[in-house]
């Protein structure tokens, strides 16, 4: 059984789009096309199920057609549309190189100098040209590589020396 912990959100399914069984994806990471990843896992109800691709194309930069076995009518393809689709942390954290904001989400933030934990990342606001982490208790912390010293996959935390004052805001 796939855990929560163990993949993070990439996008949603949208309708089907033909009448073989592709269905549109809008993705907020592209991930799935960086790493060498045979399937995807889609939230069904609640329950995490790994689908495997047959293939996909882009449509944009932000949009695929994907074609998952055994998905074979339009028809079955609707059935997929609203799922939550994500991505296995397990694959990213092989090549820290192909790290994306995305899967940081969960992460905790621990201050370089004391190894205090500031907090746990739930969002990524990458809405304006300066992303931030966002904290469960709703502070905003600069993504910067200027202030990240120190990114550990196996423990998930991002340690980072945070300016003096900048938790007080």
């Amino acid at each position: 059984m796939i855990r929560p912990e163990e993949v993070y959100r990439i996008g949603r399914l949208g309708k089907a789009h033909g009448v073989k069984g592709e269905v549109s994806f809008q993705f907020e990471d592209d991930i799935f096309d960086r790493m060498d990843a045979d399937y995807l896992v889609l939230d069904m109800d609640g329950i995490l199920v790994p689908f495997f691709m047959e293939e996909y194309r882009f449509r944009s930069d932000s949009l695929a057609l994907v074609k998952f076995c055994d998905v074979n009518s339009q028809e079955r393809a609707s059935e997929l549309t609203g799922c939550d689709v994500f991505f296995p942390r397990a694959l990213v954290e092989e090549d820290d190189d192909q790290l994306s904001l995305a899967s940081l989400v969960g992460f905790d933030i621990v201050e370089a100098d004391n190894n205090k934990k500031v907090g746990v990342i739930t969002a990524i606001d990458d809405s304006t040209a300066n992303v931030l982490f966002e904290l469960e208790d709703g502070r905003l912390i600069p993504a910067t590589d200027n202030l990240i010293t120190e990114i550990n996959t196996k423990e998930r935390t991002i340690k980072m020396e945070i300016p003096e004052g900048l938790l007080e805001l």
